[in-house]
C-alpha cells in the first residue's frame, strides 16, 4: 500500500511540471514577446488531459471500495 501512495505521489509531481504543447504551438507561442498566451496554452492543454485521468481513477476507486467492502461484509 505504501508503494502505491509513493507512486502516485511521485506522478503527480512529474504531472505538473509538463509542458504539453505540440510542436506547431510551440513554434507559433514563442515568437510572442510575453509568454501569457503559451502559458495559458499550457495549462488549458494540462486541464484538458487531467479530467479523464480523474474521471477513469474515481470510477475505478468506487469499484474497487465496493469490491473490498462486499468481501469484508461476506466473512
Amino acid at each position: 500500500m505504501k508503494r502505491k501512495v509513493v507512486f502516485i505521489v511521485i506522478s503527480l509531481v512529474f504531472f505538473l511540471e509538463t509542458n504539453a504543447q505540440c510542436a506547431m504551438c510551440r513554434a507559433v507561442l514563442e515568437s510572442e514577446e510575453g509568454q501569457t498566451t503559451a502559458e495559458g496554452v499550457n495549462d488549458g492543454i494540462m486541464y484538458l488531459m487531467a479530467i479523464p485521468y480523474l474521471l477513469v481513477g474515481s470510477v475505478g476507486f468506487l469499484i474497487y471500495w465496493n469490491f473490498f467492502r462486499r468481501k469484508k461484509e461476506s466473512h
